[in-house]
């Protein structure tokens, strides 16, 4: 899974120079909160998980008004949706996502933002709170692997700082199949960000 990750990061990398010969190429930095959850016709009680994003993204300018956007983001997401009469559970999925967006410039600064998202698995766990007591367990139920897509809009500002507001969601299966036999479950999520591009 690693390997995977890896294989991911270069390529987006790999992506930006090559553009940079062509035209001049931004990079940036960017974090943020999360708001996430997961639905599933399984799930009785959905309640979102408050998480972060935090990574790097570059911007290819290839028009006017268009530019490609590849990032490679760390983010926390999941659900509070394991409610029960035993107590109150958490459930937390990080990500590394590394989506790769179209971005149209709609008037200066101000830009719609919309694509693919390849998303690998790296920490999974299931908090449990009963009464006074606490636990964390490790669990084996996440996919490695998650294909999604993400829509927002962002605002840069002349001197490189900007926000963005991101809807994400997840298009495959977060538990994998061997591992869990109820209904299909996804991602979705809310991401506020700021950032500065270089």
């Amino acid at each position: 899974m690693k390997k995977s990750v890896l294989i991911a990061v270069l390529a987006v990398f790999g992506l930006t120079s090559t553009a940079s010969a062509q035209e001049f190429v931004y990079f940036g930095v960017k974090g943020g909160v999360n708001f996430s959850n997961m639905t599933s016709d399984g799930f009785e009680d959905e309640n979102s998980r408050t998480g972060f994003h935090l990574g790097l993204l570059s911007e290819i300018p290839v028009g006017d008004r268009f530019s490609i956007q590849p990032e490679v983001l760390y983010s926390t997401q999941g659900t509070e949706a394991f409610s029960n009469r035993y107590g109150q559970g958490e459930y937390k999925l990080d990500y590394i996502h590394v989506p790769v967006l179209a971005k149209v410039y709609l008037i200066d600064g101000l830009s719609l933002e919309v694509g693919p998202s390849f998303n690998f698995l790296v920490e999974e766990e299931y908090e449990l709170i009963a009464g006074e007591g606490f636990a964390v367990i490790d669990t084996e139920a996440g996919s490695t692997f998650e294909f999604g897509g993400a829509l927002g809009a962002s605002y840069k500002f002349n001197n490189g700082f900007f926000a963005s507001a991101r809807y994400t969601r997840g298009f495959t299966d977060a538990f994998d199949s061997e591992n869990w036999d109820e209904d299909a479950v996804n991602n979705n999520g809310i991401q506020l960000g700021v950032g500065l591009m270089f």
